[in-house]
């Protein structure tokens, strides 16, 4: 088994660090789907396409928080990193419009937020 040295570990920090664009990641695991992820990840991918938004829509599997789904997480440059939960069709369309259009958190669904400066 190889080892990790700290000059290594100091690289995979700075390169987690380096912001990789806007995304919207939507967990969908199978208690996201049964919560209604796949309704979510649908909405959000028609208001990328009815807005011709470059945000990135990404799917990924569980994020640890199963009693909170349906999640999504949101990255915009100059932002926090939110993770918003209980999240239905229309609460898919204020995060578009609130989050990604005019760079304001809807604190009523924040689980997890993470400074910019720790990503």
């Amino acid at each position: 088994m190889a080892r990790i040295s700290p000059d290594d570990l100091g690289a995979i920090k700075k390169s987690k660090a380096e912001h990789h664009g806007d995304f919207i990641r939507v967990g969908m695991s199978t208690c996201g789907i049964a919560a209604g992820a796949d309704k979510v990840f649908r909405v959000l991918g028609e208001e990328i396409k009815k807005r011709g938004s470059a945000i990135e829509l990404r799917k990924c599997g569980c994020l640890g928080m199963c009693h909170a789904e349906p999640l999504v997480e949101v990255a915009v440059q100059g932002m926090p990193r939110v993770v918003y939960c209980r999240v239905d069709e229309d609460c898919a369309r204020e995060i578009f419009r609130r989050h990604i259009e005019k760079h304001k958190i809807l604190q009523d669904y924040v689980i997890e937020m993470q400074s910019e400066d720790a990503q």
